[in-house]
Order: C-alpha cells, then structure tokens, then sequence
C-alpha cells in the first residue's frame, strides 16, 4: 500500500445516505475529510431504495389517476404502462440528484475515492492501493436485501427489490414475500401497473412494526384495491414451475405466479471488510454495534445508519452521520430519540407515524393511563376532495402529551412532519388546539383531532 501524502481529520467508509450527511458536515465544521465509496456516491437511498422506489410508486398514483379520472368528470383513459419509459423517468430523477450532490461534495473540498475500501487500521482504510489515513474512522457500508435459508436469488424468477427496481416489464402475478415497508410499497405499486399481487407475510399483520390499527386499515384498504395476501404463516420453500415459481408455506398452502419479489429486509454489509480484524464489536447478524453516541468499542471508529442495530431510514442516517461529525468537531451532541423519528410506508394508501403504538404505551404506561382518539379523514374537506380516505390516530399518556401519532391515507407523508414536532415537544393537546391550520388541507386534519383530543371537535364528534 501507498500512504496519501496527507492525514485527515476524518475518513468516511460509504458514500450513502449516513456516510454523506456525516462528511458533508464534517467538512462544514472545519474536518479535513476523505470519503471512499464502492459504488456510487448517494448509495443504496438514492439509487438501490428510497428514491426510484418512489418514482415508481410516482408512475403508479399516476395510473391510479387515470383510472380513475372520470371520477372527476375529467376524460381520460388507461391504456398501459411503458415500463422502459418509466425506467428511464426514474433514472433521470437518479441522475439528477447523484449530480446535486457531486456537486456538493466537491464545493466542500471533501476527497472522493471510487473504490472498494477495506478497513486496514483502528485509523486508516485501504483502496485501490492507497491508503487512507485519519484521525477518526466512521463505518457507513450500509446494508444490502436478504433472503432467507435455502432461497436462492437468481434474479429472473426469484428476484430482490434491487432486480424490481429495474424490471422492464410489468409481471403478469408476483408473489411478495414479507409484508413490511420495502414488501407492501411493491404490492402496492405493481397491483397500480396492472399485476395481480399476493403478498405472503408470517407475522399475523402488514406493516407489522406499525400501530395495530394501521396495519388493519391498510389491509381493509389492500382488499378492496384487489391486493392478496396471506398473514400469520411462515415460508416453507419455493420450487421453479414451467411459467414461474410456486411458494409453498409452512401450513401446506401453496401460491403460484410469474415471479417471486423476495422482500424480507435488509442486512448489514459488514464481511471481508477489515471490522473484525480491527476488533469492531459485531452481533450474530453482522451488525456493528455502537453506543448512543454512535461510538464503537474502537475509541477511534464509529458506525452509522444499516450498518448498525437502529431504523434502517435514510433521515436516520442522516441523523447519526451530523451526531458523529458534530461530536469529532467538539460540539455538544444529544443522543437521537428513535421514537421520535417520523416512518412512512409510501404504498396507497401511505403509512406514516412517529412516537409509540398504542400497545407499546399501554405497556408502560398502563391500559388505565392511555387515551386513544381516532379522527376519520371521511371529516376532513381535502381529503374528501381527493379521495384519500383513512384515519389518524393520537395516544396520549391521561393528562399529558401525546406519545404516538398514527395516520393512514393518501399524503400522510406530508403530515408527519408536524406530528414530529408535536411528539418531541411533547405538546399537550390543549397547546396544539390552539394552533390554527389552513382551510382546507390535510393538514387540517392533525389540527382537528387535537382539538377532539382536547375536549373541543370541531367537525367530529368527541371520539375519546
């Protein structure tokens, strides 16, 4: 190995969403800074995950609309999807952001170095026969799609969001296995393109991290939308037939379609890359384990977003990227509130929430201690204007704040970041009612529910 000619203050492992946001900051702070990344600068978020996923799901509100035009009294019709048009919409929208933030790495001065990086030192990393040295290392290698034992990817038939992603074509069937985020937005996207969809989830709900009541309006919405699925039975095996695959599940039940999107999350890249030789603490699943400061048991490595044991979210990675940066510059950090952080689904209808389930809370708090209140967006003019029916949910500790905030509908993403405010403020609803929100809109909608929650609805009736 060659040594760089100079050391750095901070040597960035992954060019993604965490390893990003952490040297962009760095850089700002003052840190002479190196970034190394194996594939392409923005990683998984913005060219494997977040972003095409939603240009897709994009393409398919669009042939949702069309549908439905007439609805409106607007004449329109369906006539199909051109997938190779929409690929290309959405890897324009890629590129287009892959080069804002080139852009933005370079006006930081930060060195960038496409490569395969390894871990060589507790404060340096080798690529393409340099190495790299910095006073502080911080690991952001991300996470790649799992399987499961004895399932073979092969990418034609039995594919991985990542082969979805780049489908040119729309499958006649698709089974999804696993109902989760990644599982439910192609569900629901691939059932807007035209697919017949069956989605195959052992756990007893979709969405299951989520809020009990969510995961079934998603389901009730999932059914009338024409979408299967199967719940509460684990994957047995999969078997090719002579058209495609055919799953068969622990009870003896078997389904049949065209391909299998194998959707059962995301594990760490953490192997063959130097961690354990430098004595970085994993897990038995190869996560990196780190403290709330994101410090590993290396006092001179930390670790961030997939690559360790919290939300696997591209805003948490941000999140920790700016903690890590901001602490190796000597500024004051506060560790990151996970209950906190807003998380949406972005399938039809979307699913988004932040603070605690309404299980959870009885949990600590006790069944005699927690409020519900469940406002019906039927009450609300906007979202009855759009037809984007569902629910928002507030639990709330009896006599205090808000500890969990729940909503199914149509652009609920756009509500969620209010709900954050109001959960980390821990707002009390007679604080929030106070607040006036525009007529008509959505986001009305949070306004009246804490106004119900506080003993004064407005255009509902007192649900509590």
């Amino acid at each position: 190995m060659t040594d760089v000619s100079e050391d750095f203050d901070l040597v960035v492992l992954g060019g993604g969403s965490g390893g990003y946001a952490a040297a962009l900051r760095a850089a700002q702070l003052g840190l002479r800074t190196a970034m190394i990344e194996r594939h392409k600068l923005g990683g998984t978020c913005l060219h494997n995950g977040c972003i095409p996923a939603k240009a897709l799901l994009h393409a398919a509100e669009i042939a949702d609309r069309a549908r439905d035009a007439q609805l409106v009294g607007v004449r329109a019709t369906f006539e199909g999807m051109d997938m190779p048009a929409v690929l290309r919409y959405k890897d324009e929208t890629v590129d287009g952001l892959c080069k804002g933030l080139t852009g933005l790495v370079k006006a930081r001065d930060i060195t960038y170095i496409e490569g395969e990086g390894r871990l060589s030192s507790p404060t340096s990393v080798d690529v393409n026969g340099r190495r790299i040295r910095g006073r502080h290392v911080l690991l952001a290698t991300g996470s790649v799609p799992k399987s499961l034992p004895g399932l073979e990817i092969d990418g034609n038939r039995i594919i991985s969001s990542d082969h979805a992603l780049v489908l040119d074509r729309v499958p006649k069937s698709a089974i999804i296995l696993g109902g989760g985020v990644i599982g439910v937005e192609f569900a629901s996207a691939w059932k807007s393109f035209g697919a017949d969809v069956t989605v195959v989830e052992g756990l007893k709900h979709l969405v299951p991290v989520e809020d009990e009541d969510s995961s079934e309006l998603l389901e009730r919405a999932f059914r009338k939308r024409g979408i299967k699925f199967n719940l509460g039975t684990f994957f047995s095996k999969a078997e090719y037939t002579q058209d495609g695959v055919k799953v068969i599940l622990a009870d003896g039940k078997e389904f049949e379609a065209e391909v299998l999107l194998v959707a059962v999350g995301r594990g760490p890249v953490s192997q063959g890359l130097g961690y354990e030789e430098q004595g970085v603490a994993m897990d038995h699943r190869g996560y990196v384990l780190v403290d709330e400061y994101m410090r590993t048991n290396v006092p001179t490595i930390s670790a961030i977003g997939d690559l360790v044991p919290t939300l696997q979210l591209a805003h948490v990675g941000f999140a920790e990227g700016i903690l890590v940066a901001e602490r190796l510059a000597g500024l004051k950090v506060v560790p990151i509130d996970y209950d906190g952080v807003p998380r949406v689904t972005y399938c039809h209808p979307e699913v988004a929430s932040v603070g605690i389930t309404e299980a959870k809370a009885k949990g600590i708090y006790g069944a005699d201690k927690v409020v519900v209140l469940r406002y019906n967006l039927e009450a609300n003019g906007k979202s009855m204007i759009l037809n984007a029916l569902g629910e928002i949910k507030l639990v709330q500790i009896k006599d205090g704040p808000v500890v969990g905030v729940h909503m199914v509908g149509d652009r609920m993403s756009e509500q969620v970041g209010e709900a954050q405010l109001i959960y980390n403020w821990e707002a009390l609803p007679a604080e929030v009612a106070r607040l006036i929100h525009a007529y008509p809109t959505q986001n009305e909608a949070l306004g009246e529910a804490y106004l119900a929650l506080a003993g004064k609805p407005l255009h509902t009736h007192d649900q509590c």
